[in-house]
């Protein structure tokens, strides 16, 4: 037995629930707010999960003033409240083990937390109170605004050249755009925000127009006429829409090399897309992807073909939909629905003389999927390895609930994403897959994002076609070896003039 049919035996013993069975979001219920709730009901549950979500996100900051969103959102979920200080919100917590966080993604804002139902009058009024009545306390705004600073300045560009790669790549693709900063701002737009920014972001954004009610588990009708009627005393309003995203065409191959002192080289590539959930051809790409580099699968074709078969690095992903956190997360995340999404491959890093033949292999790979899509044995064991992995994707109440309001989101009708993922992969056939891949994969413009240390002698070697060669410290078969003396020479098609490096300490600071 291979590792790819172990895989699949194993996850077919699964009896996660998330799917197609288990508890789906019951139909709206009567509310004072304009919005309909999202309730999912499972009785059996003794927790009940909140998720709070307000169309507010990171494409609503001023400009000059990136962060404001991701600052207000912090400040709400991690400070005082007029009833309460932070120190005293976090006593109160300790006894429920309960908390509650917030999620800033580039189109919403998400309160979530989950408690015993025994603790639900208490818990619901601290929620509420940092929802309704933040206090927006000076010590608070300044201790987050610095710990905010500090992120991008000492741990973004410092601790993790993966975050680094893949946040870079990121705002490369959405240049110009209202997806065009991290959530977490700029350097000079976090200085530039006041308390009084602040203030007057809440008020304009968090409002009962743009508030969405979700609540999972063992929860009864009085607690969701209570919510609702405490969330529409939030300010009429509805902001003016941010337009979805219109990123610039990409023409051929662009770099971004950020210099930076280092053992190894990031690697993140890829191109904005335009299929979104709920779409049929969606779930005929999530086939291909998975195939090519389903995240965390030691049976993907990259992880087989970099790490396996020539052990460069701790693993490589690809994804058609925004995976933040990707070093610690297993599953794809709820909470981060967008109106544009982008395919992205993930290299992690690779020894600094092997990043010029990394990035060759990946980019090789991917156009030999575009060139030849998936064979019918191919397109057979990954729809079925799907079919049961999906069930991972939720297997809590919370991130049910989570998914549910990304459904709302994307308009999709119940019984919702994830059971039209499952049945999707006893629908759809191998000619529709690789018509997708024809239609939404184009690896002949890209942007790709590089962390490396010698800076100009990869962009050097890139721009002049060098030859990458690659030695082993221990014997290889010659198979691999052949196919080493390809990938060598395999061109890149990328002019000098494409290429551009940018330092380590310059990066998300205006």
């Amino acid at each position: 037995m291979n590792a790819r049919h172990a895989i699949v035996l194993l996850l077919s013993l699964s009896v996660l629930a998330g799917c197609a069975s288990g508890p789906r979001p019951a139909a709206p219920e009567a509310s004072s707010l304009p919005t309909a709730p999202v309730l999912l009901r499972v009785p059996e549950d003794p927790t009940v999960a909140f998720a709070i979500r307000f169309a507010a996100g990171s494409q609503g900051d001023p400009q000059g003033k990136d962060g404001l969103a991701f600052l207000t959102a912090t400040l709400m979920a991690e400070g005082s409240t007029t009833q309460h200080t932070y120190a005293e919100i976090l006593r109160l917590l300790y006894p429920m083990a309960a908390s509650y966080e917030t999620r800033v993604d580039r189109e919403g804002i998400t309160f979530s937390g989950r408690v015993h139902r025994d603790n639900l009058d208490a818990y619901t009024s601290l929620l509420l109170d940092a929802i309704l009545r933040p206090a927006f306390a000076t010590d608070d705004f300044q201790r987050i605004k610095q710990r905010t600073i500090d992120g991008i300045e000492k741990s973004l560009r410092y601790s993790s050249d993966e975050e680094l790669g893949k946040a870079v790549f990121h705002t490369e693709v959405f240049a110009g755009t209202p997806y065009g900063h991290i959530e977490e701002g700029t350097v000079a737009g976090l200085e530039a925000i006041s308390l009084d920014d602040v203030r007057a972001f809440h008020r304009r954004h968090f409002t009962r127009e743009t508030v969405t009610l979700g609540i999972g588990g063992g929860f009864d009708d009085a607690l969701v006429a209570r919510l609702g009627a405490a969330l529409a005393e939030l300010p009429p309003g509805r902001p003016a829409a941010v337009p979805a995203p219109s990123p610039k065409s990409i023409e051929g191959r662009r770099v971004v090399i950020i210099e930076k002192p280092g053992p190894a080289t990031a690697i993140s590539f890829g191109f904005p897309i335009t299929v979104l959930r709920g779409e049929r051809e969606f779930y005929a790409l999530w086939i291909a992807n998975s195939w090519l580099g389903e995240h965390r699968n030691s049976a993907s074709h990259l992880y087989q073909v970099l790490r396996e078969a020539r052990g460069m690095n701790y693993g490589d992903y690809s994804y058609i939909e925004y995976f933040p956190e990707g070093g610690g997360r297993e599953m794809p995340p709820p909470g981060v629905p967008r109106r544009k999404q982008l395919f992205e491959v993930w290299i992690r890093p690779v020894p600094n003389g092997q990043a010029h033949f990394a990035l060759r292999a990946g980019v090789r790979e991917l156009e030999r999927l575009v060139a030849n899509g998936l064979s019918q044995e191919e397109f057979e064991f990954t729809r079925r390895f799907l079919s049961k992995y999906c069930l991972h994707f939720a297997p809590t109440t919370a991130a049910r609930l989570g998914y549910a309001l990304d459904d709302r989101f994307y308009g999709i009708e119940s019984p919702g994403h994830l059971a039209r993922f499952r049945a999707m992969m006893g629908d759809l056939t191998r000619d529709d897959v690789n018509a997708a891949i024809r239609k939404h994969l184009r690896p002949e413009n890209m942007v790709i994002a590089m962390v490396t240390a010698d800076a100009k002698k990869l962009a050097d070697g890139i721009a002049g076609e060098s030859p990458s060669p690659i030695t082993y410290a221990t014997p290889k078969p010659p198979e691999i070896l052949a196919q080493d003396e390809a990938i060598a020479v395999y061109p890149l098609r990328i002019p000098r003039d494409a290429i551009r490096i940018v330092p380590v300490d310059s990066v998300f600071a205006r």
